[in-house]
């Protein structure tokens, strides 16, 4: 008998074994429910920190847009105006703003921090940026346009 003419016979004689024996034994649903309650709630947990994350992460992004939108609106006015601002992007928003501008030691240049908050889960979060600008409106000396 050769091989082949073996393993055929071995195969159709484990299928009729096999259909024989229709369903599972209680010892494989035991186990197979037993793999399912320990991983399954460390899927649920997985699955659910994954979404607080990007929750938190799309938060942070679009808070992190919008402090860069409202630096651009500070920087486009060109006359920066000392002291302290604060509204919110548009109407029935989440996001905040805080923008204050203060002098500096050198004439003409300004401090600029503005804060965009948020309430997420009950907590009030936040990012800030800090940079300074120069007064457009101030001339320059010739002696300072010369040396460069």
């Amino acid at each position: 008998m050769s091989l082949q003419n073996y393993m055929i016979r071995y195969i159709c004689c484990y299928i009729a074994h096999r259909r024989d024996q229709r369903g599972f034994t209680l010892l494989e649903i035991v186990v197979a429910l037993t793999i399912a309650a320990i991983a399954l709630p460390a899927l649920l947990r997985a699955f659910s920190e994954g979404t607080k994350k990007h929750s938190l992460i799309e938060n942070r992004t679009t808070a992190l847009y919008l402090l860069k939108l409202r630096m651009s609106e500070i920087e486009m006015l060109g006359a920066l105006d000392v002291g302290s601002e604060e509204g919110e992007f548009g109407t029935d928003s989440r996001f905040g703003w805080i923008s204050d501008v203060a002098e500096t030691d050198t004439e003409g240049l300004y401090e600029v921090i503005v804060i965009v908050n948020w309430q997420e889960r009950g907590q009030e979060r936040s990012v800030e940026l800090t940079t300074y600008m120069a007064d457009r409106n101030i001339e320059q000396e010739e002696e300072s346009l010369s040396g460069l």
